[in-house]
Parts: structure tokens; sequence; C-alpha cells
């Protein structure tokens, strides 16, 4: 499993940006160095078969995304996450939303 976590500023915008599964591998490639460029900060981490097996996919998928957010520096202020699951972490505020990537520049 992975996960990226991204802060990105305020007045930052991008016409190629969708949900990471309707572009192409191309858009996706070119999106990748302008994200990290730009961003306050950013973090992607992996959980590997050995743990998502002793854990389920659903607990490594947050686990993956907890992971992200303690990189983060800053730390979020608001986590949104695309999807309907996730754990709270620390005392940020959070919010789920199903198919969220499609819907929110920040997700």
């Amino acid at each position: 499993v992975t996960a990226a976590a991204v802060i990105l500023p305020k007045n930052f915008r991008n016409k190629l940006i969708n949900d990471s599964k309707q572009l192409s591998e191309v858009h996706r490639d070119k999106l990748r160095p302008v994200i990290e460029k730009k961003a306050i900060c950013f973090s992607v981490q992996h959980i590997y078969m050995e743990e998502i097996d002793q854990i389920n996919i659903l607990n490594a998928s947050i686990l993956a995304m907890h992971k992200c957010i303690e990189k983060l520096n800053p730390a979020p202020e608001f986590i949104l996450v695309d999807g309907n699951r996730f754990k709270p972490f620390a005392a940020i505020p959070h919010e789920c939303i199903i198919k969220g990537d499609g819907k929110f520049l920040a997700i």
C-alpha cells in the first residue's frame, strides 16, 4: 500500500490535476515534479505485504496515511481524506470525502 500527503500553497493551481486514476501515466509523470517543487511539504510512505497480511488492507492504508502525516512539516491544520475510512490522527480534525480526489485539488 502506498499513500501520499501534500500541503500545497493556497494559490496553487494546475489544469492537469484530477483524480489520479483518470490521468494518463504521461500526465502523472509530468505532474509529480511540479507538485513536489511547489508543495510546502509532502510525504510518500509504503506498507509492505508482510505487514498488510498482519493488519489487513484497510488498516495498512490508514497506517500509511498516518505515517505520511507524521512526516509533514509543518503539520497540517486539517486533513482531507479521499475515501470513507480514516482513524483520527493526533488532534488534527479530518474529513473523509468519497471520490474526493476528483472534487478537491487538495486531495
